[in-house]
């Protein structure tokens, strides 16, 4: 190829707070239209925004979750523009000096450890909803636009990347990884269909060596993973149609239809001057000291990176399997308390269950671990049956089901459906001397070279035994048999 792309993202993470950045409203999702705006929200005369102490706590985890510089004194400014969902006709952000400089964000590209650097977060109020479709006026029944600001001042930490990534995959990494540590800190529930989370993706394409970027456009409120791979690709190819046939680029904000899987115009894209920031008079600068810092350094949990690390470190998970288990906080959480019910040296076994069994469980019912009903310390008791011998790994996974529909213990329902493992030896035999007798030809055939056979023998002693004999056993004996 003789271009080369450039990609920055811009993510809007809707803060976990009970109430809004600048008045005590609630921001509680799903309610009734112009029921959670106050007179604040609504940009009354004479009313006066007053921060919100626990957003700017969330600022302050993820700069030090990203190693960024945390400025001791940033300022609030009016961000003047024009639309019908904001009130006061202009949006309190940060400009020239944001609540988080600089960072890093860690992620797994093409199986590959690769780290993005970050700009800025910033502080900055959520706008209202402009609702178009299907909206009728209650008065008249004609089609009409509606406004719902029930959104409006919600807490927003508005995230912006270095336009150092190259590649769709690249930025989908980044922004999986932004968002499962957002989601890991407490400070953003991750929802993209509720917009908790949501990227804008700015796009441009050079000539391979040319060190000056390209005309950029910004793909707006992209709400999915795969979206986002869409409209960046889609992007892309867009620009080189048009270069390539001789054509410019126009600077302009466009969304991204998912119907039609493309771009389309929505405006022209301002520039910060556009916006005439300046300092807002209603808000004193934001002074985070050194002792606030620590005070919330004291209550982070450990990182997602610090504990892939002392995985591999102390239980001798591969680089895969933590990097797995440390998706979200809870798996995470999940897989420890099952090691503690578990005898020393069985990590592997723990983690196998939790990324097969339970995570193809949770998937087909469509639940976070956090909801699943067999909880960490059961399953480590089923897994201490197999671990003992009493039950083999095929029949945990029937146990395991019946755990997960009725709630019981795994040795409760090993003992009332008869479900121990036989490893009587003499037993074994018996079923072994039985098979034998009955497959002479599949035995001629074994001991003529095909090993395949043995294998089907196996196979016919375990269906005379219903799966109860234990596997290694059956196996170590029926090769004494044949070899002997």
């Amino acid at each position: 190829m003789k271009w080369e792309v450039v990609i920055g993202l811009e993510t809007h993470v809707q803060l976990a707070t009970r109430s809004k950045i600048f008045s005590a409203s609630s921001t509680q999702y799903g309610a009734e239209p112009n029921t959670q705006a106050n007179e604040v929200d609504m940009a009354l005369p004479g009313t006066l925004p007053v921060l919100n102490k626990a957003a700017v706590e969330c600022a302050i985890r993820f700069g030090l979750a990203v190693k960024g510089h945390i400025a001791p004194r940033s300022i609030f400014a009016r961000k003047n523009y024009f639309y019908p969902d904001l009130p006061k006709n202009y949006q309190i952000s940060q400009y020239e000096i944001p609540v988080v400089s600089g960072g890093i964000i860690h992620c797994m590209v093409d199986g590959e450890p690769r780290q993005f650097e970050l700009t800025r977060a910033h502080l900055e109020e959520d706008a209202g909803k402009s609702i178009h479709e299907n909206f009728l006026d209650p008065v008249t029944g004609m089609a009409c636009s509606g406004i719902d600001l029930n959104r409006a001042g919600t807490p927003l930490l508005e995230i912006v990347s270095e336009p150092n990534m190259r590649s769709a995959a690249e930025a989908v990494a980044y922004a999986k990884a932004l968002h499962a540590l957002v989601v890991w800190l407490g400070i953003c529930d991750g929802n993209m269909q509720e917009g908790s989370f949501r990227i804008d993706a700015n796009v441009s394409v050079r000539p391979f060596g040319q060190k000056e970027f390209g005309t950029r456009t910004e793909t707006k409120n992209v709400n999915s993973f795969r979206f986002l791979e869409r409209a960046i690709l889609y992007e892309v190819e867009r620009q080189i149609d048009i270069l390539e046939s001789g054509g410019k680029i126009i600077q302009e904000t466009r969304l991204y239809d998912a119907d039609r899987d493309e771009t389309r115009s929505m405006r022209s894209k301002e520039d910060a001057h556009d916006y005439r920031y300046f300092p807002d008079p209603d808000l004193p600068p934001l002074v985070i000291t050194s002792d606030w810092i620590e005070r919330v350094k004291a209550e982070m949990p450990e990182l997602p990176q610090d504990l892939r690390q002392r995985l591999v470190e102390q239980y001798g998970l591969s680089e895969a399997d933590a990097e797995q288990i440390c998706q979200s906080r809870a798996t995470a959480a999940y897989f420890e308390e099952m090691v503690t019910n578990l005898p020393q040296g069985q990590a592997k076994l723990a983690a196998n269950w939790l990324m097969g069994e339970v995570a193809a469980t949770l998937n087909r019912e469509e639940i976070a671990i956090e909801q699943s009903p067999v909880a960490a310390k059961a399953l480590a008791g089923l897994l201490a049956r197999i671990i003992d011998g009493t039950i083999s790994n095929k029949i945990a996974r029937d146990v395991f089901a019946q755990m997960w529909q009725s709630g019981e213990r795994a040795d409760a329902i090993i003992e009332s459906k008869g479900l121990k493992q036989i490893s009587d030896t003499g037993a074994i035999a018996a079923m072994i001397d039985e098979v034998l007798a009955q497959h002479q030809a599949i035995v001629e055939e074994y001991r003529a070279g095909k090993q395949k056979a043995f294998n089907s023998l196996v196979g016919q002693v375990m269906k005379l035994a219903k799966g109860k004999a234990n596997p290694a056993q059956v196996n170590e004996l029926l090769k004494q048999r044949l070899d002997g």
